[in-house]
């Protein structure tokens, strides 16, 4: 005879299960821990980029609002709109468009929180550029610690791309901040891993529900009064259900019980789950990541804005714009040596976005009578 730990366990045998009167079975159980993503970026570009459409469009916009800022080149204090470097960024390559390669470097920020560049030097000039994903880049610390070169690994083959390298390191490295490593930096998408995989997990847990529409989670009770169930009942009743209550096409259809069978819920269900806005919640965090407003991703119950035009101007100034100035930085620092010391600045008078914004600065600067029009033209980047 089974002790009363081995029967709350549910381990007796089927002869003793059915030797007695009646009974009844409880079930102990607790709540476990959360299952998440793995880190990485493979798989976190997977679970996000690929299949979530939040992060999706995210990193979209970003990217493709931050190509089209055009960088112009400065250099000894005066503007230019032709120059070696921006031929350069116009055509880095022979298989890309400069927006192609920046559009692509933006976007590995985002997802990785990592870009690199790699220069073609040929007889001392810097002839091409290429991106190259950030999962197939590694550093190579030098004996102080800091980079002395990177390994880029394709082809089953790891290439050496050295930072002493002339006029130009072979390699840039564009990393966000990341405040636990000495390398690599922190992508926006691993900062909103966890609202990533709610959002994923309410959208799967949503199609099973459409899959198995009419098999609700619960479970069928036998009181036992008018005795046990055979072999030949058990197996008929749970025939009946696997094929007249589950599946789409059975979505709805009622369940009658009868012979002391009673229906147990042991689910919450969808309005109990509050389900909608849980997934606009965990969208919500997806986009504070990204630092999109949620008014432009279409996403109800965010009332910041007084309208859509005041979000995207938000999107512009908060996300855009740092990160393009950011970019152009770094390149220009990488590039300069050799295209004569030049720098790279974004031109942001022909962004339709911020055009409000640069009407008022002109009209202000316009404005000081005490300026010169040296000084202004200074201050505007003329």
């Amino acid at each position: 005879m089974p002790n009363w730990f081995a029967r709350l366990g549910g381990l007796m045998s089927a002869a003793e299960r059915k030797s007695g009167g009646p009974q009844s079975l409880m079930t102990l159980t607790q709540l476990g821990e959360a299952s998440w993503s793995r880190r990485g970026f493979v798989s976190l570009a997977n679970a996000g980029f690929v299949r979530n459409p939040v992060v999706h469009r995210c990193v979209r916009m970003i990217a493709e609002a931050a190509t089209r800022v055009p960088l112009v080149a400065e250099e000894g204090g005066r503007r230019q709109s032709e120059h070696p470097v921006l031929r350069l960024l116009a055509r880095p390559n022979a298989r890309q468009s400069g927006s192609e390669l920046l559009e692509g470097v933006y976007a590995y920020l985002q997802t990785a929180g990592n870009a690199y560049l790699a220069a073609t030097l040929i007889e001392g000039e810097v002839r091409e550029l290429y991106a190259l994903r950030p999962d197939r880049v590694r550093v190579v610390p030098g004996r102080d610690g800091y980079p002395a070169a990177y390994g880029y690994t394709a082809g089953g083959r790891t290439q050496e791309l050295k930072l002493d390298s002339k006029p130009v390191a072979a390699v840039l490295h564009m990393a966000l901040f990341h405040p636990l490593d000495d390398h690599y930096g922190l992508a926006p998408l691993e900062a909103a891993a966890q609202s990533l995989d709610i959002h994923n997990a309410a959208a799967e847990w949503n199609k099973a529900l459409l899959d198995n529409a009419a098999r609700p989670s619960g479970a069928l009770v036998y009181s036992g009064g008018s005795g046990t169930l055979t072999e030949a009942q058990f197996t008929r009743l749970k025939t009946e259900l696997e094929q007249g209550f589950s599946g789409a096409r059975n979505a709805g259809r009622p369940l009658v019980l009868e012979g002391g069978l009673d229906w147990k819920a042991m689910a919450l269900t969808p309005a109990e789950m509050d389900f909608m806005e849980l997934k606009h919640a965990a969208a919500r965090e997806i986009a504070l990541a990204f630092g999109v407003p949620p008014m432009l991703l279409g996403i109800p119950g965010d009332n910041t804005y007084a309208n859509y035009a005041e979000a995207n101007r938000a999107f512009w100034r908060g996300t855009v714009v740092p990160l393009v100035r950011r970019v152009a930085d770094d390149l220009g620092f990488w590039l300069a040596p050799g295209f004569g010391g030049v720098t790279l600045v974004p031109d942001l008078d022909g962004v339709e976005a911020l055009a409000e914004d640069r009407a008022a600065l002109w009209a202000r600067v316009g404005g000081a009578d005490f300026l010169s029009d040296e000084e202004k033209r200074a201050m505007l980047g003329v």
